[in-house]
């Protein structure tokens, strides 16, 4: 069997299975099977610990408190991963994997930061909204409602640093990348997203539940009109923003290192 047969397949095994446990919707596993793929078929055992120090655990820690996430209209989307979603957390990632076999350990720290970004934020934001600590804005250090994009925790920023770790020691311990540009890529990664969230990204307004959101129609079903924000920058857009920060900069610190 060919290594693209091989990828293709185990790909495919991963992203039924991750169907069959309502990880993901069938959307979902079409896009994680192509991310699988690409994934596997280039980088190998190596690239594919990467990818599954990130899902694996960001999909238990979705799990966690998720009545209370519900309640307090924790920021995203809720249930399985959708294809958007899946594209969102592992697009860039997919793309450094098809130049990982000619770039050498620079786009092995771009394709593992990527990742790492994406581990960081989901680590932040599921642990975080479970503070009892109210959030504070990235920007003004003020208290800010929970569950909204921007806010951050202590306890939130621990996560996110371990989040970030986690999928860094995934992929230096077989020697794929090193450990601290791709800790920093995750890790800055997430700042950024935090950092659109409390700028750029849309806040919406529910006049039925009379608060900020960041969805339309709000989840009571009441349509919600734009608070702040760019109407076209949600969730999915700050998660790819931030993937592909945390690729450069992982990168970007690599090739530095490289050079020293």
């Amino acid at each position: 069997m060919t290594n693209a047969a091989f990828g293709a397949a185990f790909a495919g095994a991963v992203a039924a299975l991750a169907f069959r446990a309502r990880a993901l919707t069938a959307g979902g596993a079409v896009a994680a099977f192509v991310v699988g793929t690409f994934v596997f078929t280039t980088t190998g055992w190596r690239g594919a610990l990467v990818l599954f120090a990130f899902f694996i655990p960001s999909t238990l820690l979705s799990r966690l408190g998720r009545a209370r996430k519900l309640h307090l209209d924790a920021a995203g989307k809720h249930g399985p991963r959708d294809a958007w979603q899946v594209i969102a957390n592992g697009g860039v990632a997919a793309l450094c994997a098809l130049l990982v076999p000619h770039g050498g350990p620079v786009v092995a720290a771009a394709f593992s930061g990527a990742f790492a970004a994406a581990a960081a934020d989901t680590w932040g934001t599921e642990i975080g909204t479970l503070s009892r600590t109210a959030p504070r804005s990235l920007l003004t250090f003020r208290p800010v409602e929970t569950g909204l994009s921007g806010g951050m925790t202590l306890v939130g920023t621990i996560a996110t640093v371990a989040g970030a770790s986690v999928v860094a020691s995934a992929s230096a311990l077989p020697g794929f990348a090193a450990f601290w540009p791709v800790a920093a890529g995750g890790v800055a990664g997430a700042l950024l997203d935090s950092l659109i969230g409390a700028t750029l990204q849309a806040q919406r307004w529910c006049p039925h539940c009379a608060r900020a959101c960041e969805t339309n129609p709000h989840r009571c079903g009441t349509p919600t009109s734009l608070r702040r924000g760019f109407e076209w920058i949600e969730n999915d857009a700050v998660n790819l923003a931030a993937t592909l920060a945390g690729a450069l900069v992982a990168g970007s610190l690599a090739a530095f290192a490289t050079l020293r």
